[in-house]
């Protein structure tokens, strides 16, 4: 038995945007402490450039809009809040785009629904990504492992994975839940997945991050681009 890939998961999109993304990070296996050394030297650098603490927290929705103070030395002014994070961003997009060891994705649908039917959609959208992981390893003759974010309240994911054929089935277990404040692994599919909805997603409001997935994340997709489904 071959386990292949080590898959980091994390969702992103709006009801009222109507989008539902799903962002992720993967390594294989024997590469993942060469992957994890390098996000964790990106964190020792942001230490040194801008403050940021190893241990806070990088959620792309709340740092990169000013929503949260993740430096130890930023003020009290919010528009310097956000200039930091969409620097902090770049930064480990950067890293991210640089690494060897590490590959990115995304899924997405548009949608109209709305309420628990949008949540309902969302949790269809995950069962047809891991449906499709499932059918690329079962033909490779290989096993994937996925990590999500979140402490497992949420049915959903486990219902998903539980649903696929035991007989057929390339996915190991359940997908393993993580706090999002203890995975570096987490936190960037996090901005994976906020990359892409940003990218889909194109206001005036985000406009500062309409092209960071063309400019950092293409090349390291396994898909070649966010993709419908």
């Amino acid at each position: 038995m071959t386990i292949s890939r080590m898959l980091y998961v994390d969702d992103s999109g709006a009801v009222d945007h109507g989008l539902i993304v799903y962002g992720w990070i993967e390594v294989a296996p024997e590469r993942w402490r060469h992957g994890l050394r390098t996000i964790l030297e990106l964190r020792k650098q942001l230490y040194r450039d801008h403050h940021v603490p190893p241990a806070v927290e990088l959620h792309a929705t709340k740092f990169v809009n000013g929503r949260t103070r993740i430096s130890t030395s930023s003020g009290a002014d919010t528009a310097e809040w956000k200039t930091l994070g969409r620097a902090v961003a770049v930064q480990c997009l950067e890293t991210l785009a640089a690494c060897p060891d590490i590959r990115v994705g995304a899924v997405w649908r548009g949608t109209a629904a709305t309420g628990r039917t949008y949540y309902e959609e969302r949790g269809q959208v995950y069962q047809t990504l891991i449906e499709g992981w499932n059918a690329e390893h079962r033909a490779a003759d290989s096993y994937a492992f996925v990590s999500m974010d979140g402490n497992g309240d949420d049915p959903t994911y486990f219902n998903a994975h539980r649903s696929l054929s035991l007989d057929t089935r390339h996915l190991i277990e359940d997908p393993m839940m993580h706090d999002s404040r203890r995975s570096q692994w987490v936190q960037m599919a996090d901005l994976v997945a906020y990359s892409a909805f940003t990218h889909l997603n194109r206001h005036s409001g985000n406009e500062f991050g309409w092209t960071w997935y063309e400019d950092y994340l293409l090349g390291k997709d396994v898909n070649g681009g966010p993709k419908r489904v």
